[in-house]
Parts: structure tokens; sequence; C-alpha cells
């Protein structure tokens, strides 16, 4: 039996499950629902039969919640604690200390650019609250991956800003860049652990 698929489809199955509820509790149609899915296939696809994969399962339905600024520190607190468990399960590919600190540094970063242009280029409270989780998660590969997913959060949002018309939006949040960038940083940890 190929356990790398059966772990792919079971993740197909728990993203469409986490999906719909995403789909219906933002009151999104079904291309939500179908992020969903494609996140967690490629998590599992990336991380492969490892234990921290259950934690970025249960992590992904999360981030993609309207309300996600509002849980993203409690949902960091149960993504540290599994780690936690995690680190002492074998196989696993990362490190709990720099997931520790990675959430306190990348956190700690966004508040102060938060506070050079408090209002500005849509950095606020929430940013500041996704960044302690994105660095929690991006951390456990190491400081490599978090670095790499923080500074791809940038390079999409300056991706974002350079088409026509998109320059004059200062209303436009970058916390989508953040998680998408945090997405990107631990497919490359996940995969390269």
């Amino acid at each position: 039996m190929d356990y790398d698929h059966l772990l792919i489809a079971l993740a197909g199955v728990w993203g469409a499950g986490a999906g719909a509820v995403v789909a219906r509790a933002g009151r999104r149609g079904a291309g939500t629902a179908l992020l969903v899915v494609l996140v967690c296939v490629a998590l599992a696809v990336a991380t492969g039969i490892r234990p921290e994969l259950a934690v970025w399962l249960l992590l992904a339905p999360v981030a993609l919640l309207p309300a996600v600024t509002e849980l993203a520190l409690p949902a960091t607190g149960v993504a540290l604690a599994l780690l936690g468990v995690v680190r002492f399960l074998p196989e696993h590919a990362g490190h709990w200390t720099t997931a520790l600190l990675g959430a306190l540094a990348l956190g700690a970063g966004y508040y102060r650019l938060s506070r050079l242009d408090p209002g500005g280029g849509g950095l606020g409270a929430g940013e500041v609250r996704l960044a302690v989780g994105a660095g929690a998660v991006l951390g456990w590969y190491g400081w490599p991956t978090l670095m790499l997913g923080a500074f791809a959060g940038f390079l999409l949002r300056g991706f974002y800003g350079a088409f026509p018309g998109r320059r004059q939006r200062p209303d436009v949040r970058f916390g989508p860049f953040l998680l998408a960038g945090a997405f990107l940083g631990l497919l490359v940890g996940a995969y390269t652990a």
C-alpha cells in the first residue's frame, strides 16, 4: 500500500470537510472550500508522513476563516502546545524552541512595523497577531524558513501593488499576503526538512 497517496487522499477529505465549514462560516462559495482542499493537499504532499502534518492540517482551515485575526493568538497557543507534543514523536522534522522564538521574533518585528506607520500599509493589530502564529509555524522548520516565509509575504504584497490601480488603495490589509507568504515558506520548509 502506498502510504503517501493515502495520506494525500485523507488530507483532501479533511480539507473538503473543513472547507465546507469555512465556506459556511464565512458565507462564501465553493471557491473557498476548494482553496482549503488545495492547501491541505499541498501541505500533505510537502510534509509527507511526519507528525507535524496533523498540526498543519488543523491550522489550515483556521487561517482561512473570516475571523482569523481574532483567532490568531488562541490558534498560536494551540499550535505551540501541539508542536510541543509532536517534538517527542519519532520522525518529526522541526524544533519547538525555534517555533517559540520564531513566534516572538516575527510578532515583535510586525509590532515594530505597525508602530512606524500606525494604520498605514495595511499593518495593524490583526497582522501582528497573525505574525505571531506565522512565526511559530515557520519557526518549527528553522530560521531560514521563517525568513523565507516573512520575505515571501512582503514580496507578494509588492507584486500586488505593482499592478495599475492597486497603488492608490491604502485600505488593502497585509494579512492575506502574510498568510500566503507563510504558506509558501511552510511548503518549502516542510519539503526540504
